[in-house]
């Protein structure tokens, strides 16, 4: 599968709003093949939200910082990273090396997904599984839950207030949780009134891809102790996630490190054991 070269200057101050736009259409189209009605019949026993939760909660800040382990062939940023990676087999990978839970990045157009890895992932791990995509309609909540996963991503600068509040109750409604990605104070307050428990602070500003590691240790401190909460983007030595470790973070979410790792169980080795402290 071809995966996309790296989105040039010109074009990054828009990706938010291209890529939402790709991602109704695309929507529309599967409405076309499956009705919801008829997805929803596929819907199996439903659970009650938050398995990804609970996997990732570090019990007020002591013991070792949880790890979501992440599949994801290309980045806007960098263009391809591992094309020919393996779903099945790095979960399984990610699993044995004490991952907490697994991120898929299904998002195809710019990062080469595929929506099927969760079909696929869902009998190979125990560990719950979180569908990162860019999700712009109810609809895609549902097919996640049918297809079994455990909990989506919803960034918060892509909706409005009423809009993503509408999203994290659909998504609780069907058994899964919500990661809230925010990148400031004010995505901070949008996510928390829209009644998020799960927020994901992300360092790389997806306005202009600009990566600051700073970004999560400065709101950390500004997220409500009930609230559980993720690191994201950037993350990849060490020092990084000792760093963390000794903040009220929850979890990391780091996926570039592993897929370009020519080793990539030893990275995870090497990672974990720093997670633990």
């Amino acid at each position: 599968m071809s995966t996309p070269p790296p989105l040039s200057g010109t074009t990054r101050s828009d990706f938010l709003n291209r890529i939402a736009d790709d991602r109704r259409r695309a929507v529309e189209a599967m409405k076309l093949r499956t009705p919801a009605h008829e997805l929803r019949a596929r819907l199996v026993t439903q659970h009650p939200a938050g398995r990804l939760e609970r996997a990732l909660r570090r019990d007020g800040g002591a013991g070792p910082l949880r790890m979501i382990c992440e599949v994801k062939r290309a980045s806007p940023s960098r263009g391809p990273l591992n094309p020919g990676v393996d779903p099945v087999a790095t979960a399984r990978l990610y699993e044995a090396g004490g991952a907490s839970a697994i991120s898929l990045v299904t998002e195809p157009a710019y990062f080469g997904g595929e929506l099927e890895w969760i079909d696929h992932v869902r009998p190979a791990t125990r560990l719950p599984l979180l569908l990162k995509d860019f999700v712009v309609d109810p609809y895609q909540i549902l097919d996640a839950a049918v297809r079994g996963a455990d909990g989506v991503l919803l960034i918060a600068a892509m909706h409005s207030d009423v809009g993503l509040q509408r999203l994290i109750s659909e998504a609780l409604l069907l058994g899964l949780d919500a990661l809230v990605e925010i990148h400031d104070v004010t995505e901070l307050r949008t996510a928390l009134k829209a009644g998020a428990t799960l927020v994901g602070i992300n360092n790389r500003d997806l306005r202009t891809f600009e990566v600051r590691r700073e970004t999560a240790l400065e709101l950390l401190p500004q997220v409500p102790e009930p609230v559980t909460t993720v690191a994201e983007s950037g993350l990849s030595a060490p020092d990084d996630l000792r760093a963390l470790r000794a903040t009220r973070c929850d979890a990391v979410l780091m996926g570039e490190v592993f897929m370009t790792s020519d080793d990539p169980a030893a990275t995870l080795a090497r990672l974990a054991a720093a997670a633990r402290g």
